[in-house]
């Protein structure tokens, strides 16, 4: 038996068929006939799923991470109290305020928000000083509202006392139920979204009050007019009486959570219950109890009707981002869609794409049947082409969705359109008249990209973690080359670079979302190798300049788009900078420190694939990890390895020129560099050989050549071996 404690390992990502597996596939050969349990996070079913096809894995499912309040620190905290004092003193002590004004525009600069409002600019434009808090105010807001994780889970654990009603307060978030229900208590007709940090943070707190009166039994309105007193305005009982079951309900889950019990059971050949999986902090509370073979969804009912409104106004959110900064509409946005968008989010960003071509889904009893050309006159405005790279799982568990969007392009760069009103039409009769010529392949209406049959990955990834690669064009090469394969109803990975190529060169602007604070941009390193070499590759082969845009629809009440720069702004802000993040991953030792590690290098990965990157993110990094004396303790007694990495990559960054460093900081980090090789070096002792520092071994292909010969004598050996 083995047991694989994993989400996600690499077994079920070697080369083969993606389900049915022969004995030629790698995966196939490794896993034999051995029993096989795997450890994994209920929240990850797209890679769950994988394990389960090509590792024939029964999943021991686990809990997510406790998540809590990002909150506000330092200077961030600082900005947040003057506006607050401006807004009371503006109408009563005008002298005050004024002098106000000029300390929160200094600390607006300060803590950098001036490059994400474009604070020069407004100021030039003439915008009031109101104003402009407005805007710095929605930033830091925006900023509280992410949660982050509250360190990392432990096997066979669940969350008890503050935990358990942090855990159970990051459930209720998601459409913001309770929040919504003390507004209502206080008498207050307002939503979350419009809310301010400072009052937000507050209503938090309450809403804590209330899950702890609850789990002790308490009473529900006694509860209420305990913890509101006067500003208890209305009485509802019922409401209450909901809410409290609610909260009883998902403890009776939390407490009915046996993972350890459930991995033991299956050392003894027992039969593992299955269960949903999912997002637990999407509202999804039957995801627990943990502990059960999870499955995942119906891929014949995606999108869901009300993904299709999410997807809808996704993509008018990104065409009106764009014509705001460009004046003129996009004619091609590329995108990378990854199954998490079907399996966490029901599809929004499926819908998205539709919505852009102007096409909408049909339903029948749930499911979609096909779909509906929208007439132009309905549309409002032109069909926008799309350039999509899938990942590997999209690929493998939604072909259906991949058959349905590919015919849909298909047919609608065929109608009958004025090329100013139809976009895929216009490119595609670029390459010529498409009704009498094709080209080799039959691939000039691909429009869906991704990497060769039975493989998974961009390349770009591991290109820029072995530091192979000498200038944007490289990375280019590397992304085109890897992923340049066609899919649709009439291709399935049929090698179409030049497709691929001819795509790019009319890419306008690249998009991916976010749909949860469970994962985000520096999550995982494909993101940047897939989303950062989309961006590199457009950019390089169009010649021309390629926004790079993040969605977010973690509030269905509120969604954006933004620039990936301030996407990346956020997520370093609220995760990796803050000292409650950081000392969440300290308690974890060794573990904790590599993660901390893993994090700094995809925020170097964006910078090398899209230039997106602020220089003061490298410089605070630096500060608060590096050049830190207590920070570097905890390093070298947990696991020098991870800082030493920090310190390559960014070193790596400086040197490449893409990061303008602060002269102090790059001196310190030096300094600090050769002390950490100091370490490693003494803690090798008397170990002989070559050593590889960091995550990736470089090979040359010299290297590469003779392990495929290697593999293949090996696989001839095993093939015999098997008769």
């Amino acid at each position: 038996m083995i047991i694989h404690v994993g989400t996600h390992g690499n077994l079920e990502f070697l080369p083969g068929k993606s389900v049915a597996l022969s004995e030629s596939c790698y995966p196939d050969i490794a896993i034999g006939n051995l029993p096989h349990l795997y450890i994994y996070n209920s929240d990850n079913p797209p890679e769950g799923t994988i394990a389960k096809r090509r590792s024939y894995a029964t999943l021991i499912d686990h809990m997510q991470t406790v998540m809590t309040e990002s909150g506000l620190y330092g200077d961030l905290k600082e900005l947040e109290d003057l506006i607050a004092e401006y807004n009371k003193t503006k109408t009563s002590d005008k002298a005050r305020a004024h002098a106000l004004e000029h300390i929160i525009i200094d600390l607006i600069r300060k803590t950098k928000l001036s490059e994400e409002i474009k604070l020069d600019k407004k100021l030039e434009s003439g915008h009031s000083f109101e104003k402009i808090i407005d805007i710095a105010h929605e930033a830091i807001t925006r900023i509280y509202n992410t949660q982050i994780p509250d360190g990392m889970h432990i096997f066979g654990e669940v969350p008890e006392g503050d935990k358990k009603v942090e855990f159970i307060n990051s459930i209720l978030r998601h459409d913001s139920e309770l929040r919504k229900l003390i507004f209502e208590l206080m008498g207050l007709d307002i939503q979350p979204s419009e809310a301010e940090s400072e009052f937000l943070a507050e209503v938090d707190s309450i809403a804590k009050e209330f899950i702890s009166a609850f789990l002790a039994e308490e009473e529900h309105l006694e509860a209420a007019k305990g913890i509101l007193g006067d500003r208890l305005k209305i009485k509802d009982e019922n409401k209450l009486s909901l809410m409290r079951e609610k909260v009883m309900d998902i403890s009776s889950r939390i407490e009915a959570s046996d993972e350890m019990g459930s991995l033991f059971h299956g050392f003894d050949a027992g039969y593992i219950e299955p269960g949903p999986s999912g997002l637990i902090t999407r509202g999804k509370p039957e995801i627990l109890p943990t502990g059960r073979n999870f499955y995942s969804l119906d891929p014949f009912k995606i999108p869901t009707k009300a993904a299709w409104e999410i997807g809808k106004r996704l993509a008018d959110g990104v065409i009106r981002k764009y014509e705001e900064e460009n004046e003129k509409l996009p004619e091609n946005i590329a995108m990378y869609w990854m199954a998490s968008d079907i399996m966490w989010s029901d599809g929004e960003q499926f819908a998205q794409i539709l919505h852009l071509i102007g096409v909408e889904p049909v339903w029948k009893d749930g499911r979609v049947k096909g779909y509906r050309i929208i007439p132009l006159e309905e549309l409002g405005r032109p069909r926008i082409d799309v350039t999509v790279r899938v990942s590997g799982i999209t690929r493998d568990c939604f072909y259906n969705c991949i058959e349905l969007l590919d015919e849909a392009i298909h047919e609608v760069a065929m109608l009958d359109e004025p090329m100013e009103k139809n976009y895929l039409r216009k490119h595609v009769s670029a390459l010529g008249n498409v009704r009498e010529n094709t080209n080799e392949n039959g691939t000039e209406f691909a429009r869906i990209f991704a990497s060769k049959l039975g493989t998974y990955g961009n390349g770009v990834n591991l290109a820029v973690y072995a530091s192979a690669w000498k200038e944007e064009k490289d990375l280019s090469d590397v992304f085109v080359h890897w992923n340049g394969y066609a899919y649709g109803k009439n291709n399935f990975g049929v090698e179409a670079h030049d497709s691929f190529v001819s795509q790019l060169k009319t890419v306008d602007l690249t998009f991916n979302k976010t749909v949860t604070d469970e994962y985000d941009l520096c999550g995982c390193c494909c993101y940047f190798g897939t989303h950062g070499g989309l961006t590199t590759a457009a950019r390089e082969i169009s010649g021309h300049d390629v926004s790079a845009y993040y969605g977010d629809t973690r509030d269905q009440n509120k969604i954006e788009v933004r620039s990936l720069a301030d996407e990346m702004r956020r997520i370093v802000r609220s995760k990796l900078l803050n000292p409650k993040w950081i000392e969440g991953m300290k308690r974890h030792g060794y573990k904790g420190a590599g993660d901390i590690s893993k994090r700094i290098g995809r925020v170097y990965g964006w910078e090398a694939t899209t230039q997106e990157v602020d220089d003061w993110i490298f410089d605070d990094i630096a500060r608060t990890f590096v050049l830190d004396k207590e920070m570097r303790e905890f390093f070298e007694e947990t696991n020098p390895w991870a800082l030493e990495e920090i310190g390559r990559r960014l070193l790596e960054a400086y040197e490449r020129g893409l990061w303008d460093a602060d002269e102090e900081v790059i001196e310190g980090l030096k300094s600090a560099y050769l002390e950490m090789e100091g370490w490693i070096e003494e803690k090798m002792g008397d170990a002989k050989g070559d050593f590889q520092g960091g995550a990736i071994d470089v090979m040359t292909m010299e290297d590469v050549e003779a392990l495929a010969a290697k593999m293949k004598d090996k696989q001839k050996e095993w093939k015999k071996s098997l008769l």
